[in-house]
């Protein structure tokens, strides 16, 4: 009732599509540091330089990207509350009951920002230096390695219940509240592999806190090639995440046609595709429509490995 009043009232005050008339919170639902935070901050300080108007990042993370989304789909229907999602949008329809919302029905599409690679790593000093290594190392110890991922629920998360359903392994998964906790435990040796965004891991790899096992790439990207894919040696084990953004459900359908216009161009077209590009991101800038259905589609395909591996939220 509040949303239809709302937009009837503001479609009577003939300001429907004025936009933005205030600062923009840009929800992002991981603690700072992270990779999705980094993306969230690229795509905040670009808009703001574009709407003219601060574009303010909230770190709420929580429940795997949950807590962060169930915000914007409890916001008002106005633009101004823009949600940031990332694979475990679509993975949480399958993987949680009792969602506090509906990911298609209560949350509007804008547009998909960039596709990422994913990468296993490991601390040095774990003996398996390749995806046939760490499979023969996890079966010599079943149910005694860890792996860090950035949250329940994730694409990380889900791959590798994947890759322990296809392979006949038993890894421990340690789910963090984002990437940067998880690095740091791993680093430090708590946790011995790792499950992340390569572009956010690419440091530590270069610094030699980690070390790579394998992209879960389902192709060698040109950036990334010397790089073992985990699908060379389990077939069938692949994933890439994504990143797009969402509005509240309601939001005007010229609205969001504007604000994802205006994302896309400054996505495939300015000094932020150079950056994204730079740090291995792969931009994309699609329209409402069809991230939308990337969505539905990707809801489908994770529903079904959720019942393949038996994965549990965490």
């Amino acid at each position: 009732m509040f949303r239809k009043l709302f937009l009837a009232v503001v479609l009577a005050c003939g300001n429907a599509y004025a936009f933005p008339t205030k600062p923009v919170r840009m929800i992002v639902p991981f603690p700072p540091g992270g990779a999705t935070d980094i993306v969230g901050r690229l795509v905040a300080a670009k808009m703001q330089e574009v709407w003219g108007q601060p574009v303010v990042v909230e770190n709420r993370p929580g429940a795997g990207t949950v807590v962060g989304t169930d915000l914007v789909a409890k916001s008002a229907p106005d633009g101004h509350t823009l949600g940031v999602v990332v694979t475990a949008h679509v993975i949480n329809p399958s993987l949680r009951p009792n969602m506090p919302y509906d990911t298609v029905k209560d949350l509007a599409a804008v547009s998909q920002v960039s596709v990422q690679h994913l990468v296993i790593a490991a601390h040095p000093s774990l003996e398996a230096n390749n995806v046939a290594e760490l499979i023969a190392l996890a079966k010599k110890h079943p149910g005694k390695l860890g792996y860090a991922t950035p949250g329940s629920g994730t694409a990380m998360h889900l791959s590798i219940e994947l890759l322990k359903t296809q392979a006949g392994i038993d890894l421990v998964h340690v789910p963090y509240k984002g990437g940067a906790p998880a690095q740091q435990d791993v680093i430090g040796g708590r946790v011995p592999i790792l499950l992340d965004v390569l572009y956010a891991v690419q440091p530590l790899i270069n610094s030699g806190k980690i070390k790579v096992i394998a992209l879960l790439s389902p192709t060698r990207p040109a950036s990334a090639r010397n790089y073992e894919l985990v699908t060379e040696t389990v077939p069938g084990v692949s994933a890439l995440s994504m990143v797009g953004l969402v509005a509240a459900a309601g939001t005007p359908r010229e609205l969001v046609q504007r604000i994802s216009s205006d994302v896309a161009r400054a996505v495939k077209g300015s000094d932020l595709t150079e950056r994204m590009t730079q740090l291995g991101m792969e931009p994309v800038g699609s329209s409402p429509e069809a991230f939308d259905a990337l969505i539905r589609a990707e809801i489908d395909k994770w529903a079904r490995v959720v019942r393949l591996s038996g994965a549990k939220a965490d």
